[in-house]
């Protein structure tokens, strides 16, 4: 066999490896391997050009023609198959379009600002303003102007973070009220949401740190039973229209006379009494630590943790799953 019939022979098996090949390649990796087999530069189609060399010049044109009509019906099949796997196909090498999908994540609110959020609008709706406060605090408005002693345990090192002897991390929203008594003559009628911090050990039920919301509203003529009825619509609004409120006698250094707010809550085949809020009438002598007369001021005042609702609501046993950024909790609200 001469060296144009071999030429001949080998450019026949190549079309017909081509046709069977290229048809039946299903990703765009294995079509790459085609590609480089039969057209690339150092490909076999190449290597046949390379041989033209050594024919006869009638050989030689005879042979080219063939070998350019091999090439162009080859890139032909490659062309083709590109685009059936373009359309068809995964859409780059090495995805499985078996596997299951990957959803997309969308950003939502934490589980706790949805509750503020919630609490805002319940007040606000009774005409309560919102205001925001500092974290870092002085000690005269976070523990002085609200009546608190020297000797109070809640002024100990053990029991608050101190910066130095004057500036302090807030232990609660409190300190407000003072705050805004002195920029704002009453009427007032505000709620103080915020994180407050205290030097606790941390277990299931309690955290260094953690959401207050305060509510304060003075006029001349504000008694308890506009305190009652402020929380309890409050209550119902939060946990049902049969929510019912129970109010007991407490002390608490800035309200005079002060309660402690239970409610009657049901879960989980459990039923009873539970604490809820703090609260109580303006101490007179934080209406003289903001400069105001306490005989021509009367107003009432509370203190909710926010923690404290969201595990109630929501069956949560474990306070320390608010701060532990698993996905796997947050996603459930």
């Amino acid at each position: 066999m001469s060296a144009g019939d071999s030429l001949r022979a080998m450019a026949e098996r190549v079309r017909l490896e081509a046709e069977r090949d290229f048809p039946a390649v299903s990703d765009r990796l294995a079509l790459d391997g085609l590609y480089a087999r039969d057209l690339a530069r150092k490909g076999r189609i190449a290597a046949m050009f390379d041989d033209l060399a050594g024919l006869e010049p009638d050989a030689r044109r005879s042979a080219g023609r063939l070998l350019n009509q091999l090439k162009q019906e080859v890139a032909a099949l490659h062309a083709a198959a590109a685009a059936r796997i373009a359309a068809t196909g995964p859409a780059r090498p090495g995805l499985d379009p078996t596997l299951p999908g990957r959803a997309h994540w969308v950003a939502r609110p934490h589980v706790l600002s949805q509750l503020i959020d919630e609490i805002v609008d319940i007040f606000k709706g009774l005409g309560f303003g919102v205001v925001d406060g500092p974290e870092i605090e002085l000690d005269r408005y976070n523990f002085e102007a609200l009546n608190f002693p020297a000797d109070h345990p809640a002024r100990d090192l053990q029991d608050t973070f101190y910066v130095n002897d004057a500036v302090l991390l807030r232990t609660q929203t409190s300190p407000m009220q003072v705050r805004i008594l002195e920029r704002q003559p009453p009427p007032v009628r505000v709620i103080v949401p915020g994180r407050v911090f205290r030097n606790e050990a941390l277990d299931a039920t309690h955290a260094a740190e953690f959401n207050q919301v305060e509510g304060l509203y003075v006029d001349d003529r504000v008694s308890m039973v506009d305190l009652k009825a402020t929380v309890t619509y409050f209550l119902r609004q939060l946990f049902g229209p049969r929510t019912e409120a129970r109010f007991k006698p407490h002390y608490f250094p800035f309200t005079e006379p002060s309660v402690d707010v239970d409610m009657w809550f049901e879960a989980g085949g459990r039923s009873g009494w539970i604490e809820i809020m703090g609260a109580g009438m303006v101490h007179p002598n934080v209406f003289a630590a903001a400069g105001l007369d306490p005989e021509a001021h009367t107003g009432f005042a509370f203190g909710l943790g926010v923690e404290r609702v969201a595990m109630l609501r929501h069956g949560i046993q474990d306070i320390r799953a608010f701060l532990e950024n698993d996905v796997r909790f947050l996603s459930q609200f």
